[in-house]
């Protein structure tokens, strides 16, 4: 990979980050703009916590957006640590694959969305395709994982979301909008599950969803989040 080439994520004229309408009510996509204050805050935490650190700079930190959409935060934190870790790792090809494959992790929270945030991060919907500036990563979804997850019903509602099951107990063919990340009684296990037991993050950001679609009413419904890990 040349420098040419260049991994050039920010800047662009148009961002279809930004450009990119919603795919329904319940998938509002973060603007770059505002994932971008966000990831300025968490630097700043960062510093203040860690004596000055520059977060970017530091090639152990591992990064998760467990309602991973667009893919606009594990993008935006790609490019910040290409530029951060230039003196750590030089070469362009190492440093962009050491990062996508050490430090950035996601769960997608629709199939359609995961595949659109690899396109976002791996620039290729197949993580370890031909196309895909991620080289060592094993598997098609790479550390973009997605998986159907049911709702687990009680008297007409989600226990762990407060969806209604009139609205989204559906046949297999469509979405269901059961979060991975808090459809569980155990957040570590799940995520032992997903990545590995050896996994620890040490940054968690994103934009989760914050309602569902109502039952025909007129408001929606609120999802019901509860902190599960320890």
């Amino acid at each position: 990979m040349s420098d040419q080439v260049g991994f050039a994520l920010r800047g662009r004229n148009p961002d279809v980050l930004t450009c990119i309408a919603n795919l329904s009510n319940d998938e509002v996509f973060t603007p770059p703009e505002f994932a971008n204050r966000m990831l300025d805050t968490v630097a700043e935490a960062w510093a203040e916590n860690n004596g000055g650190a520059n977060l970017w700079a530091d090639k152990t930190v591992a990064f998760l957006d467990p309602f991973t959409k667009s893919g606009v935060f594990l993008r935006e934190i790609t490019s910040r640590l290409t530029k951060g870790l230039e003196a750590e790792i030089p070469s362009l090809e190492e440093r962009v694959d050491h990062i996508l494959t050490k430090q950035v992790f996601g769960i997608g929270i629709t199939h359609l969305t995961s595949l659109l945030a690899r396109r976002s991060v791996y620039c290729s919907k197949h993580a370890n395709g031909e196309h895909s500036i991620a080289k060592s990563l094993a598997s098609d979804e790479g550390n973009i994982w997605f998986q159907r997850t049911e709702h687990t019903w009680n008297r007409g509602k989600c226990v762990y979301c407060r969806a209604s099951q009139e609205t989204l107990d559906r046949s297999e063919g469509l979405e269901t909008y059961a979060y991975a990340f808090i459809h569980t009684d155990d957040i570590n296990a799940r995520v032992a599950d997903i990545f590995g037991d050896d996994m620890q993050f040490d940054v968690i950001i994103g934009n989760p969803p914050y309602q569902l679609a109502s039952n025909g009413g007129t408001r929606d419904v609120p999802i019901g989040y509860q902190r599960k890990a320890g």
